[in-house]
């Protein structure tokens, strides 16, 4: 009896275990991925701005699409002087993963 109890009691632990390391797995991919979507965001934007790539939209418009298509939401978008600022959103388990990127020439030029 004694036995079976200890084995309950270990597989209660490693089942709890289990949950605990998928959630924490589950929270890093979304923050890698919110990052990812904010680095595309801010390129495109950057780009947009630039005149590299012609749109018809607003620069922070087309970041608000890339964004969008890596699951992501847009929360704050500037431009300045062919640099783009772009804050990006995504949600996990009822928790907010957001990451900040910038884009554009390099300094001086």
């Amino acid at each position: 009896m004694a036995g079976s109890a200890l084995a309950t009691g270990i597989l209660l632990v490693a089942a709890g275990l289990t949950v605990s390391l998928a959630a924490v797995g589950g929270a890093a991919v979304t923050a890698q991925r919110t990052a990812s979507a904010a680095d595309a965001a801010a390129l495109a934007a950057a780009d947009a701005a630039s005149g590299a790539v012609p749109v018809a939209d607003d620069p922070c418009a087309l970041a608000g699409r890339v964004a969008a298509a890596s699951g992501a939401t847009v929360t704050a978008c500037s431009i300045e002087d062919f640099v783009a600022t772009v804050e990006v959103q995504a949600a996990y388990a009822g928790l907010a993963a957001v990451s900040r990127a910038r884009a554009g020439p390099p300094p001086g030029e």
